[in-house]
């Protein structure tokens, strides 16, 4: 709420990287119906990548891990009953699973209080926690844990309570307005939301994960689709560093309103940046397959556009047309060609190489 506060004052006059960044961004976003109208296949085979990439890396940056072959499993089986979870990680991780397909797969909506407390029940819906769509009933604080097990606090966030949902109403409705009256750019609107949002810290469990899915859920709703094809969550993992630096760069002073949104800004356009940069290259790889039998396709998908590393069940959940048996022995083959490796035991992690002379 604090980040609109004089709003058109904050925002204006961005630093010019990030003026470059947000022409870069919405140029691949004038690209995105073009290749929806001419590679539908391509976009489908991203999605699928990307709902695994999204709900495993998201979860993975609050330490709830799932194995690749449980993960599998609880994707491609939304109905699994609530005792055939092994654990709370497998729980939150459906939960997960549930939130995303919900907002990927509906019409999005106008942002609420009421809304924003459905994320949260969908995220937490399977552990039993009582406080589930519900808002924090005590403080919390953003810190950092040290070795013997000390916290430092990194951050005091809004206090439980009456506080917690005036702030988040709050911060709700005048980004609502903001998008509505302003004419500043709906991505500095919703960087700015998403640094309330975190800064509110307005449940017991679960803030991080549903403000990347509120994120995910915002750039699809303003016409970012590349958010369903190109894992905007992966990014944040793979720049958690980043991501936790920037964030507390602008949280410095947010209670009195004193604070700097530029590095959370900067931060949350250059993952969107890099991301319309692998989206043109996955689809322009993709698009090699078209007309491919399914052993060129298994092969092409490989070597390009699947994860550096993975599982044999990975890509079959990414190429659902194409047989597992056709896959295995695309895999042998560049295995004996010296482009893949696996390691030992049962469903064994597979790992892409350079060819020989070539780094990437």
């Amino acid at each position: 709420m604090r980040s609109f506060y004089d709003i058109s004052r904050r925002l204006t006059s961005p630093p010019l990287e990030l003026v470059t960044s947000l022409g870069r961004i919405e140029h691949g976003r004038g690209r995105e119906e073009l290749y929806r109208a001419q590679a539908p296949q391509v976009l489908q085979r991203l999605a699928a990548r990307t709902r695994f990439d999204s709900i495993t890396a998201s979860s993975a940056i609050e330490n709830v891990v799932v194995d690749d072959e449980r993960a599998l499993f609880l994707l491609r089986d939304a109905d699994v009953v609530k005792g055939a979870f092994r654990d709370r990680s497998e729980q939150e991780f459906a939960g997960y699973r549930d939130a995303t397909d919900h907002l990927m797969g509906t019409e999005p909506e106008r942002l609420s209080l009421g809304f924003v407390l459905h994320v949260h029940r969908l995220l937490m819906r399977h552990t039993g926690d009582p406080l589930a769509g519900r808002l924090k009933a005590s403080d919390n604080l953003i810190g950092d844990r040290e070795g013997d097990g000390r916290v430092t606090v990194v951050f005091k966030t809004v206090a439980a309570g009456s506080q917690t949902e005036w702030h988040l109403t709050e911060a709700i409705d005048r980004y609502e307005g903001a998008l509505a009256y302003s004419e500043i750019p709906r991505l500095l609107l919703l960087c700015a939301l998403i640094l309330d949002i975190l800064a509110i810290h307005p449940f017991q469990d679960g803030n991080g994960r549903v403000a990347r899915l509120l994120t995910s859920n915002e750039l699809v709703r303003h016409g970012y689709q590349v958010a369903r094809y190109v894992s905007v969550e992966q990014r944040v993992f793979d720049t958690k560093h980043s991501y936790y630096e920037a964030l507390r760069a602008s949280q410095a002073g947010w209670h009195e309103g004193d604070h700097d949104l530029w590095p959370w800004t900067g931060y949350l356009l250059r993952i969107l940046e890099d991301a319309y940069g692998d989206f043109e290259r996955l689809v322009a790889a993709g698009r090699q397959l078209i007309g491919a039998t399914k052993a060129e396709q298994a092969r092409i998908y490989i070597v390009e556009q699947a994860p550096r590393t993975f599982r044999l069940a990975q890509i079959a959940h990414a190429l659902p047309d194409i047989s597992q048996a056709t896959i295995r022995n695309a895999l042998e083959t560049l295995k004996t060609e010296g482009l893949v490796e696996v390691g030992r035991g049962r469903s064994a992690v597979w790992r892409r190489l350079d060819p020989p002379g070539q780094e990437q």
